[in-house]
């Protein structure tokens, strides 16, 4: 008689670990892509004149960025699977074009430790969220407050141009985004954890790709909060 509750206790264990798997795979996918583009553009003399050249272009772009997150967030459920992974390959391609700025401003030494700073503390947060048995759900609408006043505070420090305001702005930033890192790990394990027996795989692959932006999100607003924090300037 127990042996049936144990293999179903078994199965929503595979079922989770291929889910969350999936969801790590897609982020580090985004994250190399980044990379891998803000590298290569950084080191076009053409490319960052066009891109950083043109104001016009480079708002174009983070418009096009901010469009494709919503898109992908709010409207996931009505896109393809095919067409939501698309996206997200997308934006992480255009978000490393306007990323390309951190080889420019950082030296290389400060970008690369920093990198391995944010990743120890991403798989701190990740693995807190995952194993706490605290509810983290009542955190979800004060870190979303507090993501709020940072997009605020910063707009207007575009304009005030403070360095005292800019740090302060990324040490409240790093614990915002530390916060929504373990939130959104102990979301997708209970997504996870809840998805129905039969579910269609192109179902499952659209909630991998929505939890690998909220995960490459995360990391990414983590590490440039960071790296205005620890990183050295170039000379």
């Amino acid at each position: 008689m127990e042996s049936v509750p144990l293999k179903q206790q078994t199965q929503v264990q595979v079922r989770v670990n291929e889910f969350i798997r999936s969801v790590y795979n897609w982020m580090a996918i985004g994250l190399g892509l980044t990379g891998l583009v803000a590298f290569y553009v950084a080191n076009s003399p053409q490319l960052v004149q066009l891109i950083f050249g043109n104001q016009l272009l480079f708002f174009g772009l983070i418009i096009a960025e901010l469009a494709l997150v919503f898109i992908i967030s709010a409207r996931i459920q009505k896109l393809q699977a095919s067409t939501a992974t698309a996206l997200f390959v997308l934006y992480s391609a255009l978000n490393g074009a306007t990323l390309a700025f951190v080889f420019l401003v950082y030296t290389a030494s400060s970008i690369t430790s920093t990198f391995f700073i944010c990743a120890g503390t991403f798989v701190a947060c990740s693995i807190y969220g995952w194993t706490t048995k605290r509810d983290l759900t009542s955190m979800g609408g004060f870190l979303t407050m507090g993501l709020i006043g940072i997009i605020i505070a910063s707009v207007v420090n575009m304009f005030f141009r403070s360095s005292a305001m800019s740090m302060i702005i990324s040490y409240i930033g790093v614990i915002v985004f530390v916060g929504l890192t373990a939130y959104d790990t102990q979301h997708l394990k209970t997504m996870a954890m809840t998805q129905p027996d039969g579910v269609e795989a192109a179902v499952v692959r659209k909630g991998a790709i929505l939890g690998a932006l909220k995960l490459y999100l995360d990391f990414i607003n983590l590490f440039l909060m960071l790296l205005r924090i620890f990183g050295s300037g170039r000379d």
